[in-house]
């Protein structure tokens, strides 16, 4: 279930077609390379295409899944491919202190700022995007429950869980998984599945688990977090459909919608850079400002099934100094 609002963008959404899941055409290497979180992958690969300066594409996105090197500059820029925010911000981060000039930018589906004390960053905000979570469509969970219901079952207290529940969670680095945690109020760790042993991050083969993959339900007792914007692209075609049996739950009362603007877990998603860029023209250029190439590309950024954020470009949000 979609809500209303999804039919609003339906027609353009079924003509689009899905961005390439790492840069294709010329330039083969662009001046920003960006690299990090599933959730705004496909988005950012539009965008990428989108945003042109003197006719020329000056960004690359590089999905967070695929092959397991990518190569951002045409020399010396083959690194390990990113596969999630806090990947794909320490990955900026690496590139930053080497001075290798491999990563420019870092896409990031929450504020993990505290994280990154003393490594002089700034978030960018670009779109809005809501959680919920999802479960099959033949599941035996209920599709209403609200946040308490939601902890009570991912602090592993709530009646049958492991039984009647089986929680799974997206890998740990995950902005996702960071923000669901933080927003049910638990506090998301790397051993956070030894801690509540219920809930489960990895796949039947020890894998980690991905961000908003719908197939990881095997079970009809399954729960996941799930990105509303990427169900919807998934669903229309922008994103890789991942979706399979998963549906989205109507969670505090309110359905998924595509706009975002009633969801209960209602989120900023960034581009990060470092905040020496700023000032630099080609940065201020494509991020900072509601004037940015990219805010002005709202027509992109709905397609993709993100609500247009009213702080696009905003520089407001730093990384706090070391301690």
């Amino acid at each position: 279930m979609l809500g209303a609002a999804a039919a609003a963008v339906a027609a353009v959404a079924l003509v689009a077609s899905p961005a390439q899941a790492d840069p294709v055409g010329t330039p083969a290497y662009r001046d920003i390379a960006i690299v990090g979180s599933d959730t705004t992958q496909t988005v950012m690969n539009g965008l990428s295409d989108a945003v042109l300066v003197n006719g020329t594409k000056v960004m690359g996105s590089y999905d967070a899944r695929g092959s397991d090197n990518i190569t951002t500059k045409a020399t010396g820029c083959t690194i390990p491919r990113p596969a999630s925010s806090g990947a794909g911000v320490t990955a900026l981060v690496t590139s930053v202190e080497a001075g290798d000039n491999c990563v420019q930018a870092a896409r990031s589906s929450s504020n993990n700022a505290s994280s990154y004390a003393g490594k002089n960053l700034t978030y960018i905000p670009f779109a809005v995007d809501a959680m919920t979570y999802a479960v099959r469509s033949d599941s035996t969970v209920s599709k209403k429950l609200t946040t308490a219901q939601l902890k009570s079952i991912y602090n592993c207290t709530a009646p049958g869980v492991g039984t009647n529940f089986k929680p799974l969670l997206p890998q740990f680095g995950s902005g996702s998984r960071d923000f669901f945690l933080k927003q049910l109020g638990l506090t998301n760790t790397a051993n956070y599945t030894t801690q509540f042993p219920c809930v489960v991050d990895v796949d039947v083969n020890g894998q980690p688990i991905q961000e908003h993959v719908g197939t990881y339900l095997t079970d009809t007792k399954h729960i996941l977090p799930y990105s509303i914007a990427v169900y919807v692209s998934q669903i229309y075609g922008n994103a890789p459909a991942a979706q399979g049996k998963a549906v989205l739950a109507t969670f505090n009362g309110v359905p998924p919608s595509v706009l975002n603007t009633a969801s209960t877990f209602k989120r900023d998603v960034y581009n990060v850079v470092p905040t020496t860029k700023l000032g630099e023209a080609l940065y201020d250029q494509v991020f900072t400002g509601g004037d940015s190439l990219i805010c002005a590309k709202t027509d992109v950024i709905t397609q993709y099934g993100f609500g247009v954020n009213p702080n696009c470009g905003s520089t407001q949000l730093v990384t706090p100094p070391a301690p």
